[in-house]
């Protein structure tokens, strides 16, 4: 059984091709890595995944279960949640805040009568962001924290809605050296239960963050295999190097 099976899905825009009958097959606990030059199409993929575009043609099953016609909020309880590239936080509001929100949805807990959030939301939300590193920094603004803790929070809110397989956009896009490494070394620690697929377009970056390497180029899979395969494969070289 495939965590995620995308088959033959195809998107165009203004008539042009973004992703070109894309395939491929993700096994549970894997850790995929779809990378790729700018402009390859691989957030495109990652919202047609999601449901935040709609397929011209082809299938996302989660599970062997078909979601290509489900809204984002169907595919979410069906156990999908994704990070995005650029980071969707509210900067005026606390990281627990922020985690709280992501709780709520799946909380029985969710209001009390004075509208505010429960006691029991904000001790799951600190929990959270124990596991991520931040809880000393729970009650403090979004907009006071480092960049670097800001995609952790955001990687905080995805694994707060419990998600079977994780999407990652870029985790390390605009990270300084040590920021890159602490929020590598968070994604390491992710529980094998979870099956896990990130975007990255630096290669040289990315290759040791998972087991199986997915290369895009214009809307189409070009090449895929271990790290190995993929750094010596011609069609990679001459993606990343002109040559």
């Amino acid at each position: 059984m495939a965590a995620l099976r995308i088959q033959n899905l195809k998107k165009a825009f203004g008539g042009l091709p973004a992703i070109n009958g894309v395939s491929l097959e993700v096994t549970p606990g894997e850790r995929r890595l779809i990378i790729g030059p700018n402009g390859a199409g691989k957030t495109t993929l990652f919202n047609l995944v999601t449901g935040d575009l709609r397929s011209d043609s082809g299938e996302v099953l989660l599970f062997e279960e078909k979601i290509t016609r489900l809204p984002t909020h169907r595919r979410v309880h069906r156990g999908l949640a994704r990070t995005y590239q650029i980071i969707t936080l509210f900067a005026q509001d606390t990281l627990e805040h922020n985690i709280a929100l992501s709780l709520l949805g799946l909380s029985r807990l969710r209001w009390n009568a004075f509208g505010r959030f429960s006691n029991r939301l904000y001790e799951d939300s600190r929990e959270i962001l124990r596991l991520v590193g931040l809880e000393h920094l729970a009650g403090r603004s979004l907009s006071e924290v480092s960049y670097g803790e800001k995609r952790r929070v955001e990687i905080a809110m995805a694994l707060a809605q419990k998600p079977k397989v994780l999407l990652l956009d870029e985790p390390l896009a605009g990270l300084s050296r040590e920021e890159r490494s602490s929020v590598k070394a968070l994604i390491a620690s992710i529980p094998r239960d979870m099956t896990v697929v990130m975007i990255e377009h630096d290669m040289d970056t990315a290759l040791d963050m998972a087991e199986r390497i997915t290369v895009l180029h214009y809307g189409s899979v070009i090449v895929e295999g271990t790290r190995a395969e993929v750094v010596a494969d011609p069609k990679t070289r001459e993606v990343y190097l002109g040559h």
